[in-house]
């Protein structure tokens, strides 16, 4: 879906801290499994959701770098969590606190993703905003789209960098 054909509302949805969306995706990132609160939020029925791709909730004002960095983490067989802005189907957007894990075989080997997701606290979430506001003017601003993931994924790097500290940790400063 082109980000020309996405209709924002503005609006944002909230959940109780004490409901946990899950969703569980093959190898391709294809959602297998989402259990109610998950499909409450994102607007859609089961049906429309299952085999589709996980980014049909995905907002337009996250950087593709922060997937860039959940892939890669969870491709390498660790888990990670992560601050995201979803999208509904009807244009609202929800903020989530994302547990992404790697499902193994008996042989070690990944067979799907799992992803535990809870409200996240309100600073937090200004904060990263904050941060997703300056990695996407980063990926905007280059010629083409790799590129400009490319420059945001090294701005990112280079922050964590010089924190001294892991993206994983970085999330729980916030």
């Amino acid at each position: 879906m082109s980000q020309q054909a996405v209709h924002l509302s503005g609006v944002e949805r909230t959940f109780d801290r004490d409901q946990i969306i899950v969703s569980k995706t093959d190898l391709k990132g294809r959602i297998i499994y989402a259990n109610e609160v998950f499909i409450s939020l994102a607007g859609y029925s089961e049906r429309e959701l299952l085999g589709q791709p996980h980014s049909i909730i995905r907002h337009p004002d996250m950087p593709r770098c922060v997937f860039k960095l959940l892939w890669d983490t969870i491709e390498a067989g660790r888990e990670i969590f992560a601050y995201v802005k979803n999208r509904s189907q009807n244009g609202d957007h929800y903020w989530v606190l994302a547990h992404v894990t790697p499902t193994f075989d008996s042989a070690g080997r990944i067979v799907s993703y799992h992803s535990n997701r809870r409200s996240p606290r309100r600073e937090a979430v200004a904060k990263i905003e904050a941060l997703y506001q300056e990695l996407l003017a980063i990926e905007r601003a280059a010629p083409d789209r790799k590129e400009g993931m490319e420059r945001a994924f090294a701005a990112l790097v280079g922050k964590l960098q010089a924190a001294g500290l892991p993206y994983e940790e970085f999330v729980f400063t916030l």
